[in-house]
């Protein structure tokens, strides 16, 4: 029984002193003028940003104008899986890392580190960051596509002066369009040659009086052969990058 009360005790004080140790919400937020709900607003919209941050990325850099025309490849080659998509997607991200090179590296010295250092507020650091974007942005979007937003956004958005910077929400979507419109336009480019192929091979099969045979299975390896004798890796990766200098 003594043991009893002495465990207990030593229980109660254990529980006590941990007890006192524990912080209170209010020691887990920063001392300032906003309210415990303003707080956890900003801690929602930080997270919301951060899972949105691949898909922001991909918006504003050269990876759709990548991975389109990787798609058309494969698809003029007659290939259903080869190469892989784990592929296709990792090429082109490393290719929108090497174009992008400099506009990130703006983007982290003027706006990223200077914030982690406690040299500027937030506000001041989004426009440091965005600054680089928009000028790649506003260098490769198309001016017709442009205009469109524009004038499409001129009933809810003031339509910006001379000399004023265009909003991101008009620039963004003119530009991911611009980039839909060129990686289309190589991937005809890219196809082309290969349905030159498959009309002969299909031309050949029907003479040869082989109605039986798919003309594609027939033509996949002159195809790939073709592909692999000029080059064709070589001449697209270093085409699509030289399209942005």
């Amino acid at each position: 029984m003594p043991f009893r009360f002495i465990f207990t005790g030593a229980f109660l004080l254990t529980a006590t002193s941990a007890h006192a140790q524990i912080a209170g919400l209010e020691s887990l937020i920063p001392a300032g003028d906003g309210a415990v709900s303003g707080r956890i607003i900003q801690l929602v919209v930080l997270l919301t940003v951060l899972s949105l941050a691949p898909g922001l990325l991909i918006m504003v850099t050269s990876f759709t104008r990548f991975v389109v025309a990787f798609s058309f490849l494969r698809s003029g080659l007659g290939l259903q899986s080869t190469p892989a998509n784990l592929f296709l997607i990792s090429l082109s991200l490393f290719m929108t890392f090497f174009v992008m090179g400099p506009t990130f590296d703006r983007a982290w010295n003027d706006g990223v580190r200077p914030l982690t250092e406690n040299q500027i507020s937030e506000a001041e650091a989004f426009t440091r960051t965005t600054e680089p974007f928009r000028e790649f942005m506003m260098t490769h979007v198309r001016p017709k596509d442009l205009q469109m937003f524009t004038d499409l956004a001129a009933v809810n958005y003031p339509r910006p002066s001379e000399g004023e910077k265009i909003d991101l929400r008009i620039l963004i979507p003119a530009f991911m369009i611009s980039e839909l419109r060129r990686g289309f336009e190589i991937g005809f480019l890219i196809a082309l040659p290969f349905l030159v192929i498959d009309m002969i091979v299909a031309t050949l099969v029907m003479s040869m009086g082989m109605m039986m045979m798919p003309p594609t299975v027939l033509a996949l390896p002159f195809k790939i052969l073709f592909f692999v004798l000029i080059d064709g890796w070589n001449i697209l990766v270093s085409g699509l990058v030289r399209s942005y200098f």
